[in-house]
């Protein structure tokens, strides 16, 4: 019987069945020489994958710094560009206006009054029994009664007795204008305004002053601060080496002197011929920027000075203080200064406004014509593309003519004022384009545009 195992007939036929290749497996022996040489080819292995790391990181900083430059290089380039575009267009800011009127400063006289002794409340004072107890000194009688000045004291025994006499005037308005304790003349400052506001107050018994001063103190206090009355317009006084400035008590200057103007109409203190020069005083101290400070109240002051010239000495001195700023202040921002510094809202400072803005107008034209149909067709007449025009001066005649006939009701109600001055706004307007690069040619274009869609909306 036949084993299920054994092989079946034809399979012992198959040599490759009767005879199977028996595959003889040699082993290998590694020695100490190939294991140092599978260990260096792992080593050169990791150098090679990391100089390709630290090559592609290399070209990745410099592309980076390539990057870098490149935009270093093209802000370099824009501001160049710019440079130049400005260079072409000579396009500068106008200059500041500013006008040293304060110079060297002279010596203030003493504050020394030994006639103080002979206030009549004082000696009472003094030969009473009370002074037994508070044993007050001749030699101290100053200190006293700047003691009751600043507590407000000596006001009240003043408003008691109703009567400043001579002594104590002349002391306290000494303290205003050269006291160098800020204390006192303050205190003096409110002594006075309180003593003349009694003269227009409605049912307050005015007070007797036996002395009071007049603008020839004003006036000489202002040289002693050094106040420059006789600068005009071709001394140049900017680079003025003796500068000092005013001391504080130009503050109490200005209370004083407007409170002086605003009694004027019941204490006669001041001429017309006075107040006209207090006004252009007043005007030539906002052209200078180390008292910007007090811009209100300088505009408090002006506007008392205007309002205390009666109806007659108005017609007569408004022109006259016209022409004397305008022949003083030089023609650059210092002469729109002046005339924007009268900003009152009344009809006199708008009319004292037109006339310093036509008055300024005459003279940068050399009183070549002194009309308004003449001022107007000079401005007409000039050539704004023509490359010599001076667009500086344009600015200020575009500002100024704005001023003279917008504060002049008689003259904007005149066609023809009106119709010159629309063809001067639309010469400037439209003859300069917007790439004009010309000097301050924008800052007029601009200007002459908004002042004709106002123009025309009105």
């Amino acid at each position: 019987m036949m084993d299920i195992d054994d092989p079946l007939d034809f399979e012992k036929e198959d040599p490759f069945l009767i005879n199977p290749v028996v595959s003889k497996k040699r082993k290998k022996l590694i020695g100490l020489d190939d294991l140092l040489s599978e260990h260096y080819k792992e080593q050169s292995k990791l150098i090679e994958k990391e100089a390709k790391k630290q090559t592609k990181a290399q070209k990745s900083y410099d592309s980076d710094e390539d990057k870098n430059g490149k935009e270093a290089k093209l802000s370099s380039l824009l501001d160049d560009c710019q440079e130049q575009m400005k260079a072409m267009s000579g396009e500068e800011e106008l200059s500041e206006w500013g006008i040293f009127v304060f110079g060297e400063q002279k010596t203030s006289p003493p504050l020394s009054f030994p006639e103080l002794g002979s206030w009549s409340i004082l000696k009472s004072f003094m030969n009473n029994r009370l002074n037994s107890l508070v044993g007050l000194a001749t030699e101290q009688e100053c200190s006293f009664l700047e003691g009751l000045l600043i507590n407000g004291w000596l006001l009240k025994l003043i408003l008691k007795c109703g009567r400043v006499e001579k002594s104590i005037a002349a002391w306290t308005f000494s303290l205003i204008l050269y006291s160098s304790k800020e204390e006192l003349r303050s205190s003096a400052c409110e002594f006075w305004c309180s003593i003349l506001s009694s003269k227009v107050q409605v049912g307050v018994p005015p007070i007797v002053i036996d002395w009071f001063p007049s603008y020839r103190e004003l006036k000489s206090a202002l040289e002693i601060y050094g106040f420059r009355f006789n600068f005009s317009s071709n001394i140049s006084v900017k680079n003025n080496s003796v500068c000092k400035g005013p001391p504080q008590n130009i503050i109490t200057w200005i209370k004083f002197t407007a409170v002086c103007c605003q009694v004027r109409c019941k204490q006669s203190v001041f001429l017309a011929s006075d107040c006209q020069e207090l006004a252009e005083v007043i005007i030539c101290l906002f052209l200078d920027r180390r008292v910007q400070g007090l811009n209100v109240l300088m505009s408090n002051c002006l506007q008392s000075v205007i309002s205390s010239f009666t109806e007659e000495e108005w017609i007569n001195c408004y022109c006259e203080i016209a022409k004397s700023l305008a022949s003083r202040v030089p023609m650059d921002l210092n002469c729109l200064r002046a005339v924007q510094c009268i900003s009152g809202v009344d009809p006199r400072s708008k009319h004292l406004r037109s006339a310093v803005a036509f008055q300024i107008l005459v003279n940068c034209f050399e009183n070549e014509v002194t009309d308004e149909e003449g001022i107007l067709t000079l401005l007409i007449s000039i050539n704004v593309k023509e490359k010599a025009c001076d667009f500086f001066k344009m600015y200020l005649y575009v500002v100024l003519t704005e001023n003279w006939l917008q504060y002049d009701p008689m003259l904007r109600d005149k066609p023809v004022i009106r119709e010159m001055w629309g063809l001067f706004l639309r010469n400037c307007s439209c003859q300069i384009t917007s790439t004009d690069l010309r000097l301050h040619a924008s800052k007029v274009r601009n200007k002459a545009a908004f002042l004709l869609q106002g123009a025309g909306n009105n």
